[in-house]
């Protein structure tokens, strides 16, 4: 029965949340553990990251000096912005900045993908 599981579901969840309420030094034991599972995911893309560079090694090689190092500055400044949108978008002009930094990755790697698209 599906409505019997999500209603079970639902009160775990309820019941997870009010021990971090309830239990004394409960809201920081949840920011550990939501540190650690942050931490865990950042750590699996840097691993699947590294996993697509070695697939991919000859196609990059093949790309050319210039496109690659277009390709690489857009995933940094990507990675960069990414990394400090909170402080960014704290204010209209970071908004404004944060937005036209991404884009300008975006476009960067948009360029790069047409351009090895092409013959």
């Amino acid at each position: 029965m599906v409505v019997g599981n999500n209603v079970r579901n639902v009160l775990i969840v309820l019941a997870i949340a009010a021990l971090v309420v309830l239990i004394p030094g409960g809201g920081s034991g949840a920011s550990v553990a939501i540190q650690a599972l942050s931490l865990a995911f950042l750590g699996s893309l840097g691993w699947v990251a590294s996993l697509m560079y070695r697939q991919h090694r000859v196609a990059l090689y093949s790309l050319g000096d210039r496109r690659r190092v277009t390709l690489y500055a857009a995933a940094a400044v990507a990675t960069v912005t990414l990394t400090a949108s909170s402080r960014l978008r704290a204010t209209g002009i970071g908004t404004i900045v944060w937005i036209a930094l991404l884009a300008a990755a975006a476009s960067g790697a948009l360029a790069v993908w047409s351009s090895a698209r092409r013959y």
